[in-house]
């Protein structure tokens, strides 16, 4: 068509459009649409009469005169076009409608002109990102020297906000460990200050510990580590998909529970020792499992106890669903624990459809003993009224955070029943069922003890909730015996008596345990276990500030755990075992009973004819069916008093030491010594204890302080002369 000459048309499809077709037909020669112009004659067409009309054509002047009128004024009014028409000998009708038709073709250029040059630039910046891509290809990394990982990371831009997001996340966790153990936000602690030397230099050596010799470089003993234990990383956010998995195990996981509790023999069978434990045949017939354990070093330990615990069963619910409460309830089997996510939150008021992915780290108290780590489903669903079942199950933690490498610890379905009974107590019947691959290898003297199911079995889960909960029970009753030291505890004094013990049991427990982040190192000496020991520099403010040295080796004994926790308990026999006390007797002169077994109890101890007569030793003991406790810190008069008067303790620092008295394991009650030709035929024949023996000892109070040889060699010591003081006392020195 015309839309690019001087005929094209502007408006087309419309009135205007119309009335410039007719504007080329009367441009024809002669004029009008109605003959020629002129007297011009035209040629026959085909025979015809009609005649053939021709194009009229401008002349130079008055294309001239046209141009130069369009530079001045592109939309010349009537008037304007009526001067022209006069003097360029056209009528008004043809000059509108070449300034129509010059406008429509001038708007044309441009709009060519503006794509070629918008092509030209679009074709420069293409090639311009095909060199920075390849570019990219060649660059090297200024740190490492190595390629770039993946394809274009620069451009990734989801990537780096999943990553930013991550490590918000991060700092914000380490935030809130950092306020729980330290009591404020990291942004509000003040700069660490160096402290004057106190009797607390000393620790239990307030008895006397020899002094601190030339400094030396912590990094002599690997195993030196910080004292706060880290918690495994954030897992991203879990995804629709994987909530639905996870919901769908828990369940079939708390319906294989509720079958495993309430049926009995012969899928349960009872042990001499009065256990349950799993028959794996009945298992597999009943589940419809196949054994599928081909690896030599996986062991299953299914086990299951019921008993009466002192406390209603809503409240066991809550304090099972909280990972801090449950660390509470279990000290010296749960050395960490956390809730990852809540998956969902279940009825308001009975915790009932509640679901949890959560972390726990289990121990024996002995670093002899590696620790058991799960991530796990805990599904909470209420039966009936006042009964709750408690399903834990493994979950795979790799399947939401590659960075997380699978357990080798597999908690199968397991799990609590927990039923209301009168007079605020409640009947829980316990399921362990665990599947473990051990990652080390445990030392032989606690062999027996692991392979039995009594480490981490049902029984001691059971026993250790009841002896807690009955330590919860004795706050309400106001019976405190008090001897000389001036000061009657009111119910708040002793409850904070109570609380001062509990965190002195907190802080020993931790101070053992063989958690991957307290690392230990083995001196050389004592039979073939040694001395282990692990050093930290501690600012919380349970602890002194500086660092402190922990140290504690493992032995067996000839002798009954009960009959252990007995001579340790005993302040008439203290001497003969505790060396810092340099032979002087102690007297209780404070006593709170912690439970209807005479051994639970805590007590205050004053050593007679010491040179320091303010010292005073707080001591918790502690025994039930799966073994006993006996821990001890030295505290000054005025400390304790505060504590009677109901004050609070956050800022008491504490050091403990103490023992771990269990069975060995054995059914048959002989140990791994019991063939020596030193021991007498009665002791061989004897039940045999496991004695895991701790001490702390305050290096220095400035917490940029090195460790010294001569500390090592005295806690060495320490430990050394304890033990034989021990077997001595025991008639066991052949052991």
């Amino acid at each position: 068509m015309y839309s690019n000459g001087l005929f094209g048309l502007e408006g087309r499809g419309d009135e205007s459009g119309k009335k410039s077709l007719l504007s080329i037909t009367s441009s024809m020669e002669g004029g009008t649409s109605g003959g020629p112009r002129g007297g011009g004659s035209g040629d026959d067409l085909d025979g015809s009469d009609r005649k053939k009309k021709r194009y009229h054509r401008h002349t130079v002047r008055q294309i001239q005169e046209l141009e130069s009128m369009f530079k001045e004024c592109p939309h010349p009014d009537e008037k304007q076009r009526m001067q022209l028409s006069r003097d360029l000998g056209l009528e008004p009708r043809q000059i509108k409608f070449w300034f129509q038709n010059r406008r429509t073709q001038m708007k044309a250029q441009h709009e060519r002109a503006d794509n070629c040059a918008l092509r030209a630039e679009n074709d420069k910046i293409r090639c311009e990102n095909i060199a920075i891509r390849e570019a990219l290809k060649n660059v090297i990394c200024p740190s490492c020297g190595g390629p770039p990982i993946g394809e274009d990371p620069y451009f990734d831009e989801q990537k780096l906000r999943m990553e930013n997001a991550r490590l918000k996340e991060e700092l914000d966790r380490v935030s809130s460990i950092a306020s729980k153990y330290i009591g404020r936000p990291i942004s509000q602690l003040p700069p660490i200050q160096p402290i004057a030397a106190s009797l607390l230099d000393l620790t239990v050596g307030s008895y006397g510990v020899p002094g601190i010799g030339p400094s030396l470089d912590l990094d002599l003993l690997p195993g030196s580590s910080s004292s706060v234990a880290p918690l495994p990383m954030q897992v991203p956010g879990i995804t629709e998909m994987e909530k639905s998995l996870m919901v769908e195990i828990a369940t079939s996981s708390m319906e294989e529970l509720i079958r495993l509790l309430q049926t009995n023999e012969p899928l349960w069978m009872k042990l001499t020792d009065g256990r349950e434990v799993l028959d794996r045949n009945s298992y597999e017939r009943i589940f419809l499992r196949s054994n599928h354990l081909k690896n030599p070093d996986i062991r299953i330990e299914a086990s299951k106890d019921a008993g009466l615990v002192i406390m209603n069963a809503l409240a066991l619910v809550d304090m099972f669903m909280d990972s801090s409460k449950w660390m509470e309830l279990f000290p010296t089997i749960i050395s960490n624990a956390r809730t990852i996510e809540i998956l969902a939150s279940g009825m308001a008021g009975n915790r009932s459809g509640s679901l949890q992915l959560m972390y726990e780290e289990l121990q024996v108290l002995s670093p002899l003993v590696p620790t058991r780590e799960f991530y796990f489903l805990r599904y909470c669903q209420q039966i009936e009224q006042g009964s709750w079942a408690i399903a834990d199950v493994s979950f795979d933690i790799s399947r939401v955070n590659q960075f997380i490498p699978q357990s080798r610890s597999r908690r199968l379905p397991s799990g609590c029943l927990i039923q209301d009974m009168p007079n605020g107590y409640s009947k829980v019947t316990w399921v362990e069922h665990v599947e473990i691959e051990e990652k080390t290898a445990t030392h032989r003297i606690y062999r027996e003890l692991i392979n039995s199911g009594m480490a981490f079995g049902a029984q001691r889960w059971l026993t250790t909730l009841q002896r807690v909960c009955e330590r919860f029970a004795c706050l309400m009753v106001p019976s405190t015996s008090i001897q000389d030291l001036g000061v009657i505890p009111s119910p708040d004094g002793k409850r904070s008596m109570m609380k001062l013990a509990q965190k002195m049991i907190n802080n020993f427990c931790s101070s053992i345990s063989a958690s991957s982040s307290q690392r230990w190192t083995t001196l050389s000496g004592l039979n073939d276990i040694g001395v282990r020991v692990s050093v930290h520099k501690s600012t919380d403010p349970s602890q002194p500030n500086g660092v402190i040295l922990s140290a504690a080796t493992s032995l067996w004994l000839p002798v009954s755990s009960q009959d252990v926790f007995n001579f340790f308990r005993d302040e008439r026999t203290r001497a003969q075992w505790d060396v810092l006390s340099n032979g002087n007797s102690v007297q209780e002169v404070a006593h709170i009973a912690n439970g209807s077994n005479p051994g639970n109890c805590i007590s205050v101890l004053r050593a007679l004819n010491a040179s320091q007569n303010n010292m005073l030793i707080l001591q918790e003991s502690c025994n039930d069916l799966s073994g006993s406790l006996v821990v001890y810190a030295p505290v000054d008069l005025p400390s304790i008093n505060i504590a009677m008067s109901g004050e609070g303790l956050a800022y008491t620092p504490l050091l403990p030491s103490g023992f771990v008295i269990s069975p060995d394991g054995r059914p048959n009650n002989t140990g791994p010594a019991s063939t020596s030709s030193n021991l007498q035929g009665s002791m061989a024949q004897s039940p045999g204890s496991l004695i895991t023996v701790a001490f702390q000892i305050l290096v220095s109070s400035l917490p940029s302080a090195k460790l010294n040889l001569e500390s090592v060699t005295t806690v060495n010591n320490l430990i050394s002369t304890t033990v034989q003081q021990i077997k001595a006392a025991l008639n066991c020195s052949g052991a």
